[in-house]
Parts: structure tokens; sequence; C-alpha cells
């Protein structure tokens, strides 16, 4: 099973980020989640520039969303809501809409702040985005991570054993996701 997870964070100390390498050491068994690194190379999104020959790093992008059995995102909230970035990704993801590549695809979404609420206003947010792709999403568990800084040491590393164990609940529902989207459609009694 191949998740791509993506970060919402640019920094090279995001919490997001580290939160989605953890995810790598905690996932269940036959699950493998590679982390993309393109966002930065992602031009704003222009439906001028949305044609077959899309910018290759739009393409990277598709292409590497479509080959993922689900995708996993870790966002922070900036202004109660989505980073820009990975807001930009998801408008080049889903086009075009009829023929985009996060039709159907199973996505988790959590997120990592240092404040006292987490990044529920993002993550909501992303939700009402993913709702209208037709993605699959996984509604619970949730996991919105506050004061992250007290949850990861100096090397990034996720110390927080609750957050591990929340972390793994989450991951084995996208796996249920992932399964349920790929189990075959029963016949019609006729």
């Amino acid at each position: 099973m191949h998740i791509l997870g993506l970060s919402g964070s640019l920094r090279a100390g995001s919490h997001n980020t580290a939160l989605l390498r953890a995810a790598a050491s905690v996932a269940p068994a036959g699950m493998a989640i590679e982390l993309y690194d393109g966002l930065r190379e992602l031009p704003p999104y222009d439906q001028d520039l949305d044609r077959e020959d899309a910018p290759g790093p739009v393409a990277d992008l598709r292409e590497r969303v479509h080959a993922a059995d689900g995708l996993l995102i870790a966002t922070p909230e900036y202004n109660y809501g989505v980073p820009g970035v990975l807001k930009n990704a998801i408008d080049w993801a889903s086009r075009p809409s009829s023929a985009s590549c996060l039709l159907g695809k199973p996505v988790a979404i959590m997120g990592a702040a240092p404040g006292n609420f987490g990044t529920v206003r993002a993550q909501l947010a992303l939700r009402q985005s993913f709702l209208w792709i037709d993605s699959r999403i996984v509604t619970k568990p949730e996991l919105a991570l506050f004061r992250s800084h007290e949850r990861f040491d100096a090397n990034g590393e996720l110390t927080d054993e609750t957050t591990r164990t929340m972390l793994a609940r989450l991951l084995d529902a996208l796996a249920a996701k992932v399964r349920e989207a790929h189990a075959p459609i029963p016949a019609l009694a006729a």
C-alpha cells in the first residue's frame, strides 16, 4: 500500500513534516509512506497553464497522486486556515475535475501546531475541499496535535507515545479506506 505524504509546511524544522516522518515509523504492515517534497516548485494555480502539457512540477504531482493508493496530509494552520502552498497543490491535483487524480482517492488529514487548538480549522477547510473533489475522507479518528513543540525533541523525533498511538490509529483508518476503494463492487441481483 503506497501512501503519498504531503506536508503543508515549507519550513525546514516543520512539526508537520516531522509528523509525516513519524507516520512512516508507525505505519501498519504493508504500508509505505513516501514524502512529497515538490510543494515549493509548484507555480500558483493558473487556468491558462492548466492544459495537457502542464508545467513539469504539476505533471509530477499529478503522477505521484495518481500512482498512490492514498494521501496523508499534515497541515499547519495559518490565520485559521490552510496554508496557501498546500491549497495550491490541491487545486492543481484536482484538475481537470472530471478526471482528477484525487477523484475517489482515500485521504487522511492531520496537523500539528504550537497553539492550544492544533489545526482544527485548517483540517475542516481541507475536508470541505476534498468533499467537493469527491475523495474518500477519513473522518475518524482526528489528529489535531496541539502544543506540538512539546511533543518533538530537538532532532524532530516524535517523543509523545499518546500521539504515536493516535497516529497509528489514523493510519489504520486510512488503510481501511484504501482497501474499501480497491474492493470489488458486488454484482446487483437480477
